[in-house]
């Protein structure tokens, strides 16, 4: 459980990656079309790279074609129906405030465990309710109209990823051999999704035109740290945790860290403006529900 742990927070560290980038290709106009299809369309080949040796790839190839409305349905909706809203809701605020919205997903994961026959874990949900809490107060933003709307818009994007990712992946862990490996998975949930980025890209052509090399190689950069190495951490966090609904809940509770890591880099990085004094006090809700969550965890 410890490993699973340590993994969960690493992975938020990377994942943290994905919110000052997409904010920085926002700032410089770049399309979030190309912001949400680039990352997959690098995670490829980089997933292929690491896959190149012992008959890996042809392994995922295999387990594809014999089950190909699985992998394609929960492959979109865990990584196109994820990613794309959240790309979409970056372009309404700062990298912190995105990320925060995101912690969402907390909630979401433990809300989704009836669709898998088991009992949602209470104590976890109240935890993952005072993450939520913190969330809320984060978005605080008085006397600031055109602010809270951009919320509202972000926040109903972000839901729908929210809930995606955590039920794309958990059904992929159902369907996928259990003689593949996270990496396998991952590059099998990747070419899955293709059809989804390459129809994203050519509306993004459309709209308009090429990507900016700038956004091409941040874009390389989310690829490389959120989208292979954060999700390869994050779901063999899942995979050690497969089956107890428990422990799902408390390593997805761990992708609260995001906040704080994006809160910093953005500041740094960006020059994003902190967030009020209740927004701070959300943020130590939301590290003070992924430790609770973490200690209710362990006592079960």
């Amino acid at each position: 459980m410890k490993r699973a742990l340590v993994y969960g927070v690493l992975a938020s560290f990377f994942f943290a990656f994905t919110f000052v980038f997409n904010r920085s290709m926002n700032l410089s106009g770049g399309d979030w079309m190309w912001s949400a299809a680039l990352r997959f369309l690098f995670m490829l080949p980089m997933l292929a790279l690491i896959l190149r040796r012992g008959g890996r790839m042809q392994a995922v190839l295999q387990a594809v074609r014999r089950d190909p409305k699985n992998w394609l349905l929960w492959s979109t909706v865990g990584f196109g129906l994820f990613y794309a809203p959240l790309s979409w809701g970056s372009v309404y605020g700062e990298s912190w405030f995105v990320a925060a919205c995101w912690q969402v997903t907390i909630v979401a994961g433990v809300l989704l465990t009836p669709l898998f026959g088991q009992r949602i874990p209470l104590k976890n949900l109240g935890m993952s309710c005072v993450i939520l809490l913190g969330v809320l107060l984060l978005q605080v933003r008085p006397g600031d109209k055109q602010g809270a709307e951009q919320t509202v818009a972000a926040l109903l994007l972000i839901l729908l990823a929210a809930f995606c990712y955590p039920l794309g992946n958990r059904k992929m862990m159902e369907h996928c051999p259990q003689e593949l490996s996270t990496v396998q998975r991952v590059f099998g949930m990747t070419v899955c999704s293709l059809p989804f980025w390459l129809m994203l890209s050519l509306l993004a052509l459309l709209r308009s035109g090429l990507p900016p090399v700038g956004q091409v190689a941040q874009s390389g950069a989310v690829a490389l740290f959120s989208g292979c190495v954060a999700t390869i951490l994050f779901f063999r966090a899942t995979d050690l945790c497969r089956g107890d609904p428990r422990r799902l809940a408390l390593i997805e509770a761990t992708q609260s860290g995001e906040v704080v890591f994006t809160l910093f880099g953005g500041v740094l990085l960006l020059g994003d403006p902190l967030p009020g004094a209740a927004g701070l006090g959300g943020i130590l809700l939301i590290v003070g529900g992924m430790v609770g969550s973490s200690l209710v965890s362990a006592k079960r």
